[in-house]
């Protein structure tokens, strides 16, 4: 059990003590998928200003800045960027997050957060017409540190 992070040698969770790490300027990308019929896609897709999608970019902007309160054993984290951007393609939304922080910690719980979120807000925002919609494909496709 010791090779978990937040789980010590006793078996107990415990939050990962950063302290004495130095910070860095770290980045992580994460991308979230919505599948759904087309004319739901073409419906979102067709949406003024102001729109779902937009709802959606802010939720996942909003979530990210709370991860640290939504998964237990998270640090909080000063953020320094959080980008959520949303593509709707034939028969699906996909959805890009990413984060940054210069921290002792990593950010990719922040940009999987944000990800999911928007999906979810999406769902939310598209169940009334489409209960075929399924969340997919939540994964981290990048994560970068560097020293300041």
């Amino acid at each position: 059990m010791s090779d978990l992070s937040h789980v010590d040698e006793a078996g107990d969770v415990r939050m990962v003590d950063v302290g004495g790490k130095p910070l860095s300027r770290r980045r992580a990308v994460a991308r979230a998928t919505v599948r759904m019929a087309p004319e739901t896609a073409r419906r979102l897709r067709d949406l003024p200003k102001g729109d779902a999608l937009t709802t959606a970019q802010l939720a996942g902007i909003m979530a990210a800045k709370r991860t640290g309160e939504l998964i237990p054993l998270c640090h909080p984290l000063p953020l320094t960027h959080i980008s959520v951007e949303l593509m709707v393609a034939d028969a699906a939304v996909q959805i890009v997050a990413s984060a940054e922080t210069t921290a002792q910690t990593g950010v990719e719980m922040e940009a999987l957060t944000a990800a999911s979120v928007a999906a979810l807000t999406v769902y939310d925002m598209a169940k009334a017409i489409d209960e075929e919609m399924v969340i997919a494909e939540v994964t981290l496709i990048e994560k970068t540190k560097e020293a300041v």
